[in-house]
C-alpha cells in the first residue's frame, strides 16, 4: 500500500463538481442536492451575474431564451430559465453543512458572492472558496471578508516563476490555496504548498486510481463528477467516507 502523505485539511473535501454532474443535470438543485445524500462534503460550480447582479450558477455563462443561447449577463434574473439556480436558491435548499467552491467567471461577481452569503448563510462564509485564474486579483478580494477561501485556479505549466515562488507569493497575499489539474501534482508539490500552509486542490478526477492517488499525495480537495467514486476512494485511504465539516440541515 502506498505512503498516505498528510493533508492540511483531514479529511480532506469531496467537492462534487457541478453538483452530482454524473448522476444528475450539472448545477441545478437537484444534482447539488443529490451531491450531499450521495455523501460529498463539498459542492462546486461557475458563478456568473445577471444583468440585474444576481450571482448565478451555470458553466458557460449561456442560457437559452426564445429558442436562442444569451449570456446571461445580459438576462434579468427573472428572463432566465427555472433550471439555473441563483446563489441564494442553492443555499436555502442546501443548507451550510459543506464546503462551496465557486470558480468567478466575472471578477464582480466575487463581491456579491460574499454579499449573498453574508447575507442568507453567514456561517458558511470559512468554507467558501472564491477560485479565479489570476491570483493577483483573487487575492484583492480579501477585503471583502477575512475568512472566506481564496483559490489561485492555474496549471503548473503557467506558472513562470516556479511554485515554490508562487506558493510564497499567495502566502505573501492572503490567497489561501492552489487548484491544478489532477495531472499538475505530485507528492513533493503538495508538500511544498503545505509548507507555506496554503491549501492544494485537485480537479478532474473521474476515476479511482487517480482518486486514490490525490488523496495519498496529500491533496485536502478533491473535485470529481463522480461522487460515489470518490466516496469509496475515501473508504479505502481513510477506512471511512468523507465527514461533513458540520451537520446543518436545510431551513
Amino acid at each position: 500500500m502506498p505512503t498516505r502523505l498528510p493533508s492540511m485539511l483531514v479529511p480532506p473535501v469531496a467537492f462534487a463538481h457541478r453538483g452530482a454532474r454524473a448522476h444528475a443535470p450539472e448545477n441545478t438543485l437537484e444534482a447539488f442536492q443529490l451531491a450531499l445524500r450521495l455523501g460529498s462534503t463539498g459542492l462546486e460550480s461557475d458563478v456568473w451575474l445577471t444583468a440585474d447582479g444576481v450571482p448565478v450558477l451555470d458553466h458557460d455563462g449561456l442560457a437559452r431564451v426564445k429558442r436562442r443561447r444569451r449570456p446571461i449577463a445580459t438576462l434579468t434574473r427573472d428572463q432566465l430559465p427555472a433550471h439555473i439556480p441563483a446563489l441564494a436558491d442553492l443555499l436555502t435548499a442546501c443548507g451550510t453543512g459543506y464546503h462551496l467552491s465557486l470558480d468567478l467567471k466575472d471578477l464582480a461577481s466575487g463581491e456579491a458572492v460574499v454579499r449573498v452569503v453574508r447575507d442568507v448563510a453567514p456561517e458558511l462564509l470559512p468554507r467558501l472558496w472564491l477560485c479565479h485564474p489570476d491570483w493577483r486579483a483573487v487575492a484583492a478580494m480579501r477585503s471583502f471578508d477575512p475568512d472566506v477561501k481564496l483559490v489561485d485556479s492555474t496549471r503548473l505549466a503557467r506558472i513562470k516563476e516556479g511554485p515554490e515562488r508562487r506558493a510564497a507569493l499567495l502566502a505573501e497575499h492572503g490567497v489561501d490555496a492552489l487548484n491544478m489539474h489532477h495531472t499538475d501534482w505530485t507528492g513533493g508539490l503538495t508538500t511544498l504548498l503545505h509548507r507555506f500552509n496554503r491549501y492544494a486542490l485537485s480537479w478532474d478526477l473521474q476515476i479511482e486510481r487517480l482518486l486514490d492517488a490525490a488523496l495519498h499525495m496529500g491533496c485536502d480537495g478533491v473535485m470529481s463528477d463522480w461522487v460515489d467514486r470518490m466516496v469509496d476512494s475515501y473508504v479505502r485511504v481513510f477506512g471511512e467516507p468523507p465527514v461533513p465539516p458540520i451537520r446543518v440541515l436545510p431551513g
